[in-house]
């Protein structure tokens, strides 16, 4: 069973001014016509039939327009009424704004030939120039309203176009802004952690040995390494909160680390690890002397330290080995450390290093892999392993 559509506020004020103002011309007996076979009250038929239609202007416009054609044809054969005539009008009108796009654009074209019709037949009929004015009033009362139907139907139509494309705009900008916000502190998260993970390690591991050893000068040699790894993290820390509270505007960016920091990242990750018999040894194997660019370098960096790092927390006594090798357009960073169980005290992980070395892999379009793997002696090692692209337009693609 259909439901009952309530008419909206606007056609019950249309109608009721309709009906109001045609009984009033008819109470002053003011016609539009004369001499018709349907006399006296036989004009409000057609009047109350109309403002009654103008209740269905948008829940039901095309039936509407269907029956007040046939109460405007019938208004023909009665005295007539210019209420009647200009709610008609605007039945037309309803019919294309609020009804379906079929009707939309059928309805124009059929008062446009109904209107030529007209004043073709009239013409021809009367044989009489005044015949033209029959046409223009038939175009006044189907095709002008029709076609401003059109009018107003199609700046709807863009408005409401515009409208979406401005929420859509504003959903996307929404979007990019919160993959922008997440990206950057997936990009901080990484950087704190490579610059602090390294200090913090290293504080871990001396401070047990303090504490486990009862030996003077393993304390006091712990306590130093704890004091050196604590000002280079506090210094560290500094500089990144120095970064995120600057609001000066400025786009100069900070100072990157670069591969020719290494010598002195192997030489701190030595002096951290020699309580925990760790020795490191870097072999810069590049063939290639073209320079490599910053996002390059830095990965690079980042991911010596961090795995210079996790030796530091997880390796057995022995060297740890860095390796880097630039051939064919592509950097390779190997770092193999020594696998298995070790005495002396142990940093705890979380395996976010790895994650964030994955990260900054994928980000340049590289690979990563690390795990165990078998050296050709025998020997087990964990080894990182990561390929980076290292041309600039590789990186800009």
């Amino acid at each position: 069973m259909t439901p009952f559509l309530r008419p909206h506020r606007d056609d019950v004020l249309i109608a009721v001014a309709g009906l109001v103002g045609g009984l009033a011309l008819w109470a002053v007996g003011l016609h539009t016509q004369g001499g018709r076979p349907l006399g006296g009250a036989w004009v409000l038929l057609p009047l109350v039939g109309t403002a009654v239609l103008e209740l269905l202007r948008r829940t039901g416009p095309q039936a509407g327009l269907v029956l007040g054609t046939c109460l405007l044809v019938l208004d023909q054969f009665t005295l007539g009424s210019l209420a009647t005539v200009v709610m008609f009008t605007d039945l037309v009108y309803a019919a294309v704004v609020y009804g379906t796009p079929a009707a939309a654009r059928r309805i124009p074209v059929t008062t446009g030939l109904i209107t030529v019709g007209v004043t073709i037949g009239f013409l021809t009929w009367f044989h009489k120039p005044e015949a033209l004015l029959i046409g223009v009033v038939t175009g006044l009362v189907s095709f002008v309203p029709a076609t401003t139907g059109v009018l107003v139907r199609n700046h709807r139509e863009a408005a409401e176009s515009a409208r979406l494309r401005a929420e859509q705009t504003a959903l996307l900008a929404e979007m990019d802004r919160s993959q922008a916000v997440a990206a950057e502190r997936a990009r901080m998260a990484r950087e704190l952690h490579d610059m602090v993970a390294n200090h913090l390690s290293a504080i871990a591991i001396h401070s047990t040995a303090a504490l486990s050893l009862d030996d003077p000068a393993t304390t006091r040699q712990a306590l130093t390494v704890i004091r050196e790894n604590s000002v280079d993290g506090l210094a560290e820390m500094r500089r990144l909160i120095g970064l995120l509270r600057d609001t000066s505007g400025h786009d100069e960016p900070a100072a990157a680390p670069t591969l020719a920091g290494l010598d002195a990242l192997i030489a701190q990750a030595g002096a951290n690890g020699a309580g925990s018999g760790l020795g490191f040894a870097l072999a810069d194997r590049r063939t290639e002397e073209v320079p490599l660019p910053a996002p390059v370098e830095l990965a690079a960096y980042r991911i010596v330290q961090e795995s210079l790092t996790n030796a530091l927390k997880h390796a057995a006594p022995g060297t740890v080995g860095v390796v880097l090798t630039h051939a064919d357009g592509v950097l390779t960073v190997c770092v193999t450390s020594p696998y298995g169980d070790r005495a002396g005290p142990r940093a705890p992980g979380s395996g976010a290093g790895l994650i964030g070395m994955r990260e900054r892999t994928e980000l340049l379009g590289g690979t990563f892999a690390a795990g165990p793997e078998k050296t050709p002696d025998g020997t087990e090692v964990w080894q990182v392993r990561a390929r980076l692209p290292a041309e600039e337009r590789a990186l800009s693609t």
